[in-house]
């Protein structure tokens, strides 16, 4: 919904009044400006987000939640919030004007310990809601083997990769890889770095995997065979279940390092386990020798 600062009809100077309450987050006045649209025009389609947004800014001040579940339904009553607020606002300005009641939920969420079978409901993933990564990477760290986790572990990547960008962030990505693909394509599908999108969009395009969701555990590996000068980056990976493709990632490290080093004998091994752990990655690795 655009506003109209030239239209001087009285239902839009009315609901704009609304509009630009709203958009001072001051709560009273949003209130009457809202009644007095009500009593004018009952009508009007705007009227049932309008009200929902007042309602909400004018919530009393709350306290720690208790559990979960009364965090879940806080945040679900917010969920429900986004549709209206980018009609009122636009899709960046509704995601913006939400940004206060994501941060207020987190602080009150702070108490509350990580559960896996309530991921979302932790102060991590509502500060990265609110766009917080500072405060969502230190939500994470007190969750206690986080790097082990999948859904921690996203939640660091992430706020890792807004924070100091994709050099510093390279050797969690390769994990997240191995360890929960599927949240790596969805981060993955979300990254606004140019660099990473260029990758990603390659690496559908020209890897031969199964087409599941699970061939993005392959991309770290791949990405050595387009860029292997990455290597110095990504090489500082933890390890994590010894899976094919983080054993393919570490004979592509080896292998890069041993180019350098001109070792032919030991190059030929490494290349045959390559070869046995995925022959399309040894293709592709190939391809630039």
């Amino acid at each position: 919904m655009q506003l109209d600062i030239f239209e001087n009809s009285r239902d839009v100077m009315l609901r704009n009044d609304v509009i630009h309450a709203l958009e001072q987050r001051d709560a009273a006045v949003a209130r009457d400006a809202c009644d007095r649209l009500a009593q004018e025009y009952p009508a009007d389609e705007s009227l049932t987000a309008l009200r929902a947004l007042v309602e909400e800014l004018g919530g009393t001040a709350r306290n720690s939640f208790g559990s979960q579940l009364a965090l879940r339904q806080a945040r679900q009553a917010v969920e429900e919030l986004q549709p209206m607020a980018q009609r009122i606002f636009g899709p960046e300005g509704g995601m913006k004007w939400l940004t206060p009641l994501w941060e207020d939920l987190a602080l009150r969420a702070e108490v509350l310990p990580f559960k896996a079978d309530s991921a979302q409901d932790h102060a991590a993933s509502l500060w990265l809601r609110a766009g917080n990564w500072k405060a969502a990477a230190q939500a994470v760290a007190t969750i206690e083997s986080w790097r082990r986790i999948p859904t921690p572990l996203a939640w660091m990547t992430e706020a890792r990769l807004q924070m100091f960008g994709l050099q510093a962030t390279w050797p969690m990505i390769a994990e997240l890889g191995w360890l929960s693909p599927g949240r790596l394509t969805d981060l993955l599908h979300r990254a606004e770095d140019p660099m990473l999108s260029a990758l990603v969009r390659k690496f559908e395009a020209d890897f031969e995997g199964a087409g599941d969701g699970d061939d993005a555990a392959w991309f770290a590996a791949w990405v050595l065979t387009d860029r292997p000068d990455i290597a110095r980056h990504v090489s500082a990976a933890q390890a994590a279940q010894h899976s094919a493709p983080e054993r393919a990632f570490r004979v592509l490290i080896e292998l890069l390092g041993l180019e350098h080093q001109g070792r032919q004998r030991d190059i030929v091994e490494r290349r045959k386990a390559l070869r046995d752990l995925h022959p399309s990655l040894y293709a592709a690795y190939m391809k630039t020798r």
